[in-house]
């Protein structure tokens, strides 16, 4: 801010001209045009920039020209769709050519400069880590309950293709989110302190459930798990995993020294969590129990 009273105050004393209107684009398309007199402080005759309301114009066009990246992730076919780079305002560069404009006038038209936002995960990292299964689990759901089975393939999307980096500790509730109507959660059955009810994402569980199955099978650590207040059929008992948002939660950390990739996916009434890494890893698998009549293969 005292570099921008000092600019002013040096210039003071020189004959400025008005700039004309300044047009901003991305692409070379305008998407804002902006004066001298939109940035100033109101202060006639003195070229002073107001900082309150250059920041928030800055922040319109960050919010204008910003795109967020996409990790690549592995279809139902099993290919690998390529990530997306994202870009943001280059505030830096951005702030120079706004300054260069103001005390200057060099320039009528911008084009916003960008920096490159690059996915955590690309497509050759996935091509690297889906080499070795290191852990997989299986249960079984009922076709009939439509709000249930809408719930678990929620939950499950949001999972699947999730990448965690050695040392790094995935969180259902984090990395699933607030399951709410307007993600497309339905009413379903839960239990809560040991009784059945209807509430939104009811039927999620499972999907905790099969993913902490798998993750032990894959040896890695389990952080946070808590079972259901009664039984449940889909798993032995103490197999469970139960999640509610703002309540429990199922936690895992990584921790070789791989990342490891999760693939969750349903097959007619089965849904199938398989745990992935790269043909170097080095584990230790565990072995979990299943019901006696459920089997541990998705049908091929």
């Amino acid at each position: 801010m005292n570099f921008t009273w000092i600019l002013g105050l040096m210039i003071l004393s020189q004959q400025f001209n008005n700039p004309g209107s300044l047009s901003i684009t991305n692409n070379g398309q305008p998407i804002s045009t902006v004066n001298r007199s939109d940035l100033s402080l109101n202060l006639p005759g003195l070229p002073i920039m107001n900082t309150v309301k250059f920041n928030k114009f800055m922040d319109e066009i960050d919010k204008n020209v910003s795109k967020d990246p996409k990790n690549a992730f592995i279809d139902r076919s099993g290919n690998i769709i390529g990530e997306q780079i994202g870009y943001r305002l280059d505030r830096q560069k951005f702030t120079e050519q706004i300054y260069t404009y103001y005390f200057n006038n060099t320039t009528s038209e911008l084009e916003a400069p960008l920096q490159a936002i690059y996915p955590p995960v690309d497509s050759e990292l996935l091509g690297t880590i889906r080499s070795e299964k290191i852990g997989e689990y299986v249960t079984a759901f009922s076709t009939n309950k439509k709000n249930r089975n809408n719930n678990i393939y929620l939950a499950a999307e949001a999972i699947n293709n999730f990448v965690v980096y050695p040392g790094e500790t995935f969180s259902f509730n984090k990395v699933v989110g607030e399951r709410t109507a307007g993600k497309g959660y339905l009413p379903a059955p839960v239990i809560m302190k040991g009784k059945f009810a209807e509430d939104t994402g009811g039927g999620i569980c499972q999907v905790s459930t099969t993913l902490y199955n798998a993750v032990d099978n894959a040896g890695l650590e389990v952080i946070k798990r808590y079972p259901h207040s009664s039984p449940i059929s889909y798993v032995p008992s103490g197999r469970d995993a139960t999640v509610s948002w703002n309540g429990p939660d199922f936690v895992f950390k990584n921790k070789y020294n791989q990342p490891i990739l999760i693939q969750a996916n349903t097959l007619g009434n089965k849904l199938m969590i398989e745990i992935y890494s790269s043909d170097v890893i080095s584990y230790t698998p565990k072995n979990v129990p299943y019901l006696p009549y459920q089997n541990s293969k998705l049908p091929k």
